[in-house]
């Protein structure tokens, strides 16, 4: 493998992904205790590279949807390799996650 081929393994590695939060996700993420809310907002404000970080689990209604557990609530979302983008379109206790 030479130096160029290198630099572009690394490049891709360092991918960023945007968040968009819908209006809906926005709405639902208002009415959480403050506790959990600054918990919620730090993992969606900090994507890493990786948008399915460890603990995430896939949801078997789609290939590009995913979910993360912070206490008793679920940030569902969908991951856009090709755009490089997730798309946080629920933000709920666990209860209502599935519904």
């Amino acid at each position: 493998m030479g130096k160029g081929e290198k630099d572009t393994i690394e490049n891709e590695k360092e991918m960023k992904y945007a968040v968009v939060v819908t209006p809906r996700a926005i709405k639902e993420l208002n009415s959480i205790p403050g506790h959990i809310y600054k918990k919620i907002v730090t993992v969606i404000d900090n994507p890493d590279s990786d948008p399915r970080p460890r603990g995430t689990i896939k949801l078997k209604v789609s290939e590009q949807r995913w979910r993360i557990r912070i206490a008793d609530y679920r940030i569902l979302y969908e991951v856009d390799d090709g755009a490089n983008s997730i798309i946080v379109y629920r933000v709920v206790h666990r209860k209502e996650a599935y519904r």
